[in-house]
């Protein structure tokens, strides 16, 4: 997608959770909120603004373990919904592992709506155990990763703007949903998100932490396997955007070290140039599994 002066949008894959780890401990909470910047595609809709604060106070109000409230979704946006999954569809067939195939089948999310956090998380909790709940905007990267350990993943609701459908300058509904939430009906992928999250709360030290948050960008956000003698994506900021399914072909593959992926460098801004690749499903869930559980 482009702006009407054809320069280039960030991807619909940019998850700011992991990317700033310079953040103030003293203010981290499950509802620090990023206001719209002047340059979102939402910025001058006052509706879909004030869809947004509607929205952020569902989570503001939420407390943990009692029933999610359903977000006021218009038509306009259960059509944005229809229009990213008919991109992604076709993607995920040629494009993602067996894995995460067969957990859409486990879901069976719908297709023509945007699907309400209580549903989806009713089906996934059944599965794995992990529970999907509400936050009002983005969170700080300690906050977000920590809470993984106790089987939570700190969800957003709202939905991109419908002028830009394949596009999001943040994580909305559809990332979290299609990306995480799919992935977290996997019994192998939940544990390797819960040990993510008991690694950090093992950790003090900002670089630390930041070495982690590296780990799990190469792997749970741009992770990428063989499978069949072929490259196959797990990662969710993959299988979230068609764009990435495709231009994930063109990046430079290296075995999966994830002691190297702890030190690379990555810009959320464009198409990862480089990924790891382990030679199967089973070699990736063992590498990292051992790795989370042997980090001091």
């Amino acid at each position: 997608m482009r702006t009407q002066t054809e320069q280039p949008l960030l991807l619909d894959h940019v998850d700011m959770r992991i990317v700033a780890t310079d953040f103030d401990e003293r203010v981290a909470d499950r509802n620090t909120v990023v206001q719209l910047d002047p340059d979102h595609p939402g910025f001058r809709d006052a509706e879909y603004r004030a869809r947004r604060n509607q929205i952020a106070e569902i989570a503001l109000a939420y407390q943990p373990g009692t029933p999610i409230p359903d977000a006021p979704y218009t038509s306009e946006e259960h059509e944005v919904w229809r229009t990213i999954w008919q991109a992604l569809e076709p993607a995920h067939q040629t494009h993602a592992c067996a894995e995460y195939l067969e957990c859409v089948r486990r879901l069976a999310l719908p297709k023509d709506r945007i699907p309400q956090m209580r549903e989806v998380t009713a089906k996934v909790e059944a599965i794995s155990g992990f529970k999907l709940e509400p936050v009002a905007g983005l969170v700080e990267p300690r906050v977000f990763l920590e809470s993984l350990a106790g089987g939570v993943f700190l969800s957003t609701q709202y939905i991109r703007h419908h002028s830009t459908p394949l596009y999001t300058p943040e994580p909305d509904v559809a990332h979290e949903i299609i990306g995480h939430a799919v992935t977290l009906a996997s019994e192998r992928l939940a544990e390797l998100n819960r040990l993510v999250g008991e690694a950090v709360r093992r950790t003090t030290a900002p670089e630390a932490i930041e070495r982690l948050a590296r780990v799990y960008w190469f792997t749970i956000e741009f992770g990428v396997l063989r499978e069949d003698g072929k490259v196959k994506a797990y990662g969710t900021g993959l299988l979230s955007s068609a764009g990435e399914l495709e231009a994930m072909h063109d990046a430079e593959l290296r075995p999966l070290d994830l002691e190297a992926a702890a030190h690379q460098d990555f810009d959320p801004t464009a198409y990862q140039p480089l990924l790891f690749c382990p030679e199967s499903f089973e070699e990736m869930y063992q590498t990292l599994r051992d790795y989370l559980i042997r980090w001091e």
